[in-house]
C-alpha cells in the first residue's frame, strides 16, 4: 500500500509543477479516502480556498461513485456563486477514473467550465 501512495505522490508532484490556479483561473482538486471525498477551489496565488463541498457535508445515501457526482454539483454551485465558472481541474495524482471522473462530469454538468 505504501507504494501505491509513494507513486500518487510522483504523480501529484509533476501534475502541481505544470498546473496552478489564479484569480481568473482558479484550481479545482479533489482528495479521496476509503470513505470520503473531498473537493476545493483554489486560488494559488492569493492562497485562498473559494469554495468547497464534501461527501462529510452531504450526508448522502448511494454508492461512492452517486456521492462523488453530488460533491461536484455541490462544488460547482459554490464556486458559481462566488463568481467562478473557468477551473483548471487537479485530479491530485489518482487516475481520471471512477469517483474522480464522476466528480469532473459532475461540475462540468453543473456548469463549471475545465
Amino acid at each position: 500500500m505504501l507504494k501505491k501512495e509513494i507513486r500518487r505522490q510522483k504523480i501529484k508532484t509533476r501534475v502541481r509543477a505544470k498546473i496552478s490556479g489564479t484569480a481568473e483561473r482558479p484550481r479545482l482538486t479533489v482528495f479521496r479516502s476509503n470513505k470520503q471525498i473531498y473537493a476545493q477551489v483554489i486560488n494559488d496565488v492569493d492562497g485562498v480556498t473559494i469554495a468547497s463541498a464534501s461527501s462529510l457535508k452531504l450526508n448522502a445515501e448511494g454508492t461512492k461513485k452517486e456521492i462523488a457526482a453530488l460533491v461536484g454539483t455541490e462544488v460547482a454551485k459554490a464556486a458559481q456563486a462566488a463568481g467562478v465558472s473557468n477551473v483548471v481541474f487537479d485530479r491530485n495524482g489518482y487516475l481520471y477514473h471512477g469517483r474522480v471522473k464522476e466528480l469532473a462530469d459532475a461540475a462540468r454538468a453543473a456548469g463549471l467550465n475545465f
